[in-house]
């Protein structure tokens, strides 16, 4: 893998991935959909494609020309907002899905390796009603009943891969994404995740005196959150190892949302009034990466712990409500 194209590369995990190819020293080509000035990273050092419009095919074509690899990690996704409120399930599936489809067949014509996000909305929510023991096992993604369309998507997508893998001798690699966090993503605009938007409320309310939070469900929901370091390498090594059925990607180091504003409170030293907010979008009830298969293919597992990640999250996400404020 020399030269090497980052779809979507201007997002959170594709701006940090893009840092770590440039450092092992790859040609790094990036493509999104976002003008520069909403790239979350921005790296000189590789040849950067604004606006790109992956669901167009002649963009994609440019782009893929002369790739020998594919990092696919475009889509149309964000929070528990944008995915569960249902106001967004026809452009996500359409968007994602036409991004896919043009990578699937130019990867037939050119023949590069492919490797592609997807996640753990993929499992069904029948294996996710019991907040202490949900089972993300890979092979129970079957029969599959996945929670929002955004799953519907990527279980899609993982069929297609598969089908050119199969169908025209592809080397293509999947992994399933469980919650990753960390700086250098989005924070404030309706498609961050948990740990973000728990840290934005903190910082707000710290900042402001407002020691007040409001927390989307009861609290009581369980998930488990990936740092994107131990996401990158992950990364890296799916794509770069023989094993080609899907995995998962995550840390199995579970907490409640009520345990995740702890962290977030005693990492800032405020102590807030909580309200909740139970018909608000949450997901599943439990959801947790199950790394067996992992372990077994690669000898290690995602274990920087969630309270180092969320110091350094906390951190990035204070300054930048520092800076909105001034």
């Amino acid at each position: 893998m020399s030269r090497i194209l980052i779809c979507g590369g201007g997002g959170f995990v594709g701006g940090h991935l893009v840092k770590r190819l440039i450092a092992d020293g790859h040609d790094v080509l990036v493509a999104d959909l976002k003008l520069r000035a909403n790239w979350w990273q921005w790296h000189d050092e590789s040849r950067n494609h604004q606006a790109c419009d992956l669901r167009n095919f002649d963009h994609c074509r440019h782009v893929c020309r002369g790739i020998d690899a594919v990092f696919q990690l475009a889509a149309d996704m964000g929070g528990a907002g944008f995915v569960f409120s249902g106001d967004h399930d026809a452009e996500i599936m359409h968007n994602s899905a036409q991004i896919n489809l043009n990578i699937a067949e130019l990867a037939r014509l050119n023949g590069f390796r492919v490797f592609y996000s997807s996640s753990a909305c993929v499992y069904p929510a029948y294996n996710q009603t019991d907040p202490s023991n949900p089972n993300c096992e890979e092979s129970t993604a079957y029969p599959a009943a996945c929670d929002s369309h955004y799953g519907w998507e990527k279980l899609f997508s993982e069929q297609l891969y598969d089908a050119y893998a199969r169908n025209h001798r592809l080397e293509v690699r999947i992994a399933r994404f469980h919650n990753v966090m960390g700086p250098q993503g989005s924070w404030k605009d309706g498609r961050e995740k948990a740990p973000a938007a728990i840290c934005r409320k903190v910082a707000e309310a710290k900042l402001f005196g407002d020691h007040h939070i409001e927390i989307w469900g009861d609290g009581t929901q369980t998930r488990s959150f990936c740092w994107i370091d131990d996401c990158v390498q992950g990364i890296l090594d799916v794509m770069n190892g023989p094993y080609s059925d899907p995995v998962n990607l995550g840390s199995a180091e579970m907490v409640t949302i009520n345990q995740l504003v702890d962290i977030a409170e005693e990492i800032a030293g405020v102590k807030l009034k909580r309200t909740y907010k139970p018909d608000a979008p949450t997901g599943v009830a439990g959801r947790n990466s199950d790394n067996t298969k992992f372990k077994r293919q690669y000898g290690w597992e995602p274990s920087t712990p969630l309270r180092t990640g969320m110091v350094a999250t906390y951190a990035w996400i204070e300054q930048q409500v520092n800076q909105k404020i001034k």
